[in-house]
């Protein structure tokens, strides 16, 4: 299986099997692509000779190195990894837990899926000693890991902020002893961000994700308080001094995009006009019936957005001003490993969301469901089939992604979104599928043009 496609001015040519990209002249791109379609020698000689003005020694050339490539298991290469076995049994060995701090929230965000903060529950905030024992359980439950990660999450994490430092400190404090690392990060709105928060997240935080949806009357479209007033003014210059303690760097601004605004490039380059170079603008799920949810017309035009943010990624780099953008951030060269590209993300199994009162869900888009409740950080794991269930969400588990070029970027996809577009988390979110090719071409392109630019 190869995949070919033509991007910014680039024909790219993908074995995803090996992993390997070329990037190819008209020539060589419509041969690979005949060989690929079963045609004779003689028959693509014949075509690409009319096509290109090209002589039968420079086809038969382009042949040989096709050829080379498939010897070499870099072009038409095989899929051999369908049965490499998990490295550990679901619920074995958990790496990082994200602390649902705070089930509140200081704004009233429309298309919030966490009910305004609350996950379809009461507010509530987590307790000091939960947090504790959340910590405890991780190390208890993280076998030889050394690196371990935990995410303030909410709600507004900021609205239980006493109890986020307590649990810091607590996790300083035994890590030496347990032989651990704890890397933090800190999820928040903006809204409290003080001296203290920025001081408290520079010395501890290795990451703090912000939530800004870009141009003033996009962010406050939906992003409002309880009052009914927009919160971008309140929150751009506390991000700009927190970002600018932290030297520019461990932080990214994350957005939603929704069918309000499906010109959302113009949003992330908003950004970037602001000061911010760490980006990420993700699609908005939600039920079809929302007034804001994405449709299959929006398509077409959301593809032109990845590829005018990717343009504008290249032009912004060549003028010495690069931004990152995150569903562009891949690695061609090394990369996660081949048993990380099978099983993705490890929600339900390496990864799990800790919610107030200590209940285990798979990762927080399943907190509150009662059919997704693991068992507690007070209790253990006390439904390990439903762990093991995760684990299989692999890219094995799902038949419509055998003959899919993005399988070893995706894993499979999301499994929370393709139960909330499905009903099981073993179905496939198609909509998200084809906004994900398309990223993936346009990070690929993106890796091209920089390769391009240092010959």
């Amino acid at each position: 299986m190869i995949h070919r496609f033509k991007n910014n001015n680039y024909n790219i040519v993908l074995d995803p099997n090996s992993g390997s990209v070329y990037s190819v002249d008209e020539v060589a791109y419509d041969v690979i692509g005949m060989v690929d379609a079963g045609e004779t020698k003689e028959s693509i000689i014949a075509a690409v000779t009319s096509a290109h003005g090209v002589t039968e020694e420079d086809v038969t050339e382009c042949l040989s190195d096709v050829e080379e490539l498939r010897e070499a298991g870099n072009l038409f290469s095989e899929d051999t990894f369908e049965d490499l076995k998990p490295m550990e049994k679901g619920g074995d060995v958990i790496k990082a837990l994200c602390l649902h701090v705070a089930h509140t929230c200081n704004l009233n965000c429309t298309y919030c899926f966490a009910s305004q903060g609350k996950y379809h529950g009461k507010e509530a905030l987590m307790s000091y000693e939960t947090a504790c024992r959340a910590i405890d359980f991780l190390v208890e439950h993280s076998g030889d890991r050394r690196n371990l990660e935990v995410d303030f999450f909410g709600g507004e994490p900021l609205m239980n902020w006493d109890v986020v430092k307590k649990t810091v400190a607590y996790a300083r404090s035994i890590e030496e002893a347990a032989g651990k690392n704890f890397r933090f990060t800190l999820t928040t709105n903006g809204m409290l961000i003080d001296d203290d928060v920025i001081d408290f997240a520079n010395r501890e935080m290795h990451n703090v994700v912000l939530s800004l949806d870009g141009r003033p009357e996009v962010h406050d479209r939906f992003r409002r308080d309880y009052a009914g007033r927009g919160s971008y003014e309140r929150i751009i210059p506390k991000f700009k001094r927190l970002v600018d303690s932290r030297g520019g760097e461990g932080y990214y601004m994350r957005g939603t995009y929704t069918h309000s605004n499906t010109d959302f490039s113009e949003d992330v380059l908003h950004m970037a006009s602001l000061g911010f170079n760490e980006l990420s603008m993700e699609p908005v799920v939600c039920p079809p019936s929302d007034p804001y949810a994405l449709t299959e017309e929006d398509l077409p035009v959301l593809f032109e957005q990845y590829d005018r943010l990717a343009r504008e990624m290249i032009r912004l780099r060549r003028e010495g001003k690069p931004i990152t953008f995150y569903h562009y951030m891949i690695d061609l060269e090394r990369g996660p490993c081949i048993h990380k590209r099978i099983a993705g993300c490890g929600s339900g199994s390496e990864y799990m969301a800790v919610t107030p009162t200590g209940e285990l869900f798979p990762c927080h888009q399943f907190v509150n469901d009662p059919e997704y409740s693991i068992g507690s950080v007070f209790d253990g794991i006390k439904r390990p089939e439903l762990c093991e269930k995760f684990k299989g969400c692999n890219v094995y588990a799902h038949p419509e992604c055998a003959d899919c070029w993005a399988k070893f970027y995706c894993s499979g996809g999301c499994a929370a979104n393709a139960y909330h577009a499905t009903g099981d988390i073993g179905g496939v979110y198609e909509y998200g599928c084809k906004l994900f090719r398309h990223r993936m071409e346009c990070a690929i392109m993106l890796k091209v043009s920089e390769e391009d630019d240092e010959a």
